[in-house]
């Protein structure tokens, strides 16, 4: 089977990335693997895909960097329009391998507002929202941008368990090719760093790629894209 490395880029450790409050499957020591394995492919129009990809149906697989090519894929969907703490939001499931988690994000040209998450027992609510992308048209090397947001996290039944702060700040690094199993990309590279009080929540800092009209081609977690069901307005993505 075929392996994958980023040679440019150092691999972090597993606990780092991805704390047990987020994605516990990811950390198993054993990997299924499935031959033949690929993306599912389907017939997305071109004009239906946005700058931040939303639509519901689109589908990404991705792998931690280092697995082998025919491992079992995690699967991020987008699921469509819902409401979340009596807001419109559009929900992105991520699956496979034992992991389940859904985002709940307003999604447009000026930007990518995080309103929480849920996974099944723990659902956490950001208040204000968090800004994980910026406007469209803002993208550009050396672009910054920070906020604050307070942290609740429930029990399925509505159960306050635990609250506290969140401070976030982004930096856009550059803007270069890279080559994923998933294809080559143009991305910009963004540098995040958070830190909060309800002990670790999220990956304290990280390195995250993202391409327009494709998505996250590696997110915050360590993961990297494999394939997709949709195609791009660029040859090559």
């Amino acid at each position: 089977m075929k392996r994958f490395t980023l040679m440019a880029m150092r691999r972090p450790s597993l606990p780092a990335l991805l704390p047990a409050l987020l994605l516990p499957a990811l950390l198993g020591a054993c990997t299924p693997a499935v031959s033949g394995a690929g993306p599912v492919q389907a017939s997305t129009p071109v004009s239906g895909v946005s700058f931040y990809p939303q639509e519901s149906g689109l589908a990404w697989s991705y792998l931690l960097e280092g697995e082998d090519t025919g491992t079992a894929p995690y699967v991020l969907r987008a699921l469509g329009p819902t409401v979340f703490a009596g807001q419109r939001v559009v929900a992105f499931q991520l699956t496979g391998r034992g992991a389940d988690q859904t985002w709940f994000r307003t999604v447009g040209a000026g930007g990518a507002q995080l309103l929480g998450l849920r996974k099944p027992g723990v659902n956490v609510r950001l208040d204000p929202p968090w800004q994980e992308y910026p406007a469209e048209n803002a993208w550009r090397v050396g672009l910054t941008w920070q906020g604050q947001s307070e942290i609740t996290i429930s029990g399925d039944e509505g159960t306050v368990q635990k609250r506290g702060q969140l401070n976030y700040s982004y930096v856009v690094q550059e803007r270069r090719s890279v080559q994923t199993p998933g294809g080559r990309f143009d991305v910009w590279v963004v540098t995040r760093q958070i830190s909060d009080t309800v002990g670790g929540l999220f990956p304290a800092t990280q390195q995250l790629w993202f391409a327009p009209f494709v998505g996250e081609v590696r997110s915050p977690e360590g993961l990297l894209l494999t394939g997709r069901n949709f195609t791009t307005r660029s040859g090559g993505q």
